[in-house]
Parts: structure tokens; sequence; C-alpha cells
């Protein structure tokens, strides 16, 4: 999905504050720099404390801290451009009911468009009005890659998302791996199930 650019809420602003600003960005460098970039999230005794003792919402505290989770949402997007071909995978694992693919990868001249498809046997009632599982890609290889989900879609029974990849993956597939983690959730905790393919 293309997020729209971002426009600023107000044209005002005042100077006397910038000095603050920087060192509320200083800050935030700082803490993800010791954090080693896993924030976690202050316990509710916390919030709670610094709600009162510098008069903010705890609503309002929770959806700050919550932002520091969720940075990866903000990289810049790379669109696929040029496309040369598709490449194909049939690569596959199964778990009980479900049998999950990699069918084939489209090569574009940027970046490379992953394709996978869930599908499951017999799908109850109740499993289709609880929570379904999304998944988080990454690519092992020699090669740092970029991955970000491009969404996704499907029905009861069948599901396939989209994935670029950036740099292109090369053709040789025996100089990387696909791996699928599961999440869950609002804010995407991962849960013990992984693949890969």
């Amino acid at each position: 999905m293309k997020r729209l650019p971002f426009e600023p809420p107000t044209d005002h602003y005042d100077q006397k504050i910038e000095q603050i600003d920087e060192k509320i960005c200083k800050l935030i460098k700082q803490r993800k720099e010791l954090s080693n970039n896993n924030p976690g999230f202050p316990h509710k005794h916390l919030i709670s404390s610094w709600s009162a003792k510098y008069h903010f919402y705890e609503d309002f505290l929770n959806g700050v801290f919550s932002h520091f989770l969720n940075e990866e949402l903000y990289k810049p997007f790379v669109e696929p451009k040029g496309f040369v071909k598709n490449i194909p995978i049939l690569g596959s694992f199964e778990k009980g009911d479900v049998f999950y693919s990699v069918p084939f990868i489209s090569q574009f001249e940027n970046v490379s468009v992953v394709h996978l498809s869930i599908d499951k046997g017999q799908v109850s009632e109740e499993e289709m009005h609880r929570d379904h599982s999304f998944y988080k890609m990454s690519i092992v290889g020699e090669t740092e890659y970029d991955c970000r989900n491009e969404g996704g879609g499907g029905s009861s029974g069948h599901m396939s998302y989209r994935y670029i990849v950036s740099p292109p993956l090369p053709e040789d597939r025996s100089k990387y791996k696909i791996v699928f983690t599961e999440i869950k959730g609002p804010f995407n905790k991962e849960t013990d199930f992984e693949f890969a393919i």
C-alpha cells in the first residue's frame, strides 16, 4: 500500500522550542541506541507515574511509546520498476493442514517481489472469526535485504501476500533462504512459529 505524502497539520511553529525539539530527537536516538533498537514498552505503573508527574494523559503517553515500536512503518517505499521476469520457486512448507508456498518471485530492475500463498484444509466458523496470523519475511544470505509486506488478501481457506525485497534477489537460489515468522496482534508480536523456503 502506498503511503500518502505527509502534510504538516499546521503552518505555525514557535522558534523558541526548536532547541527542545532537537533535544527530543537526540534523546530518541539515544534511547534507540541504548535499547539496541529493541525498545520494549514501559510498564503500566511507569506510564501512570509519568502521567501524574508530568501532567499528561496516560493514553497520550501510551501513544507516544507505541510509536517507538513502529519506526519501520515509516521507512520510504521502494516501488517496483521495470519488470524483468517471473522466476518459478515452487518452494513449500506444511504444518498440520496448512500448506505454505512460494510459487514464484517477480523480478524487477530495482526489487524482487516474493509471493506467499497459504492454503488451509477445513476452516470452521469459529476459526474464521479468530485473529488470523500475519507473516514477517526476512532473507538470510550474504547480502543484507530490506523486506516489506505490501499487503495481501484472500478467503477463509486461502490467503496470499506480496513482499517487496530490495535490492533484487539473485537468480541463484543457493545464495539465500526466505524465512517467514508468524506475528499476531495489534503490535505485531512474534510467535514461536517460523519456517524457511
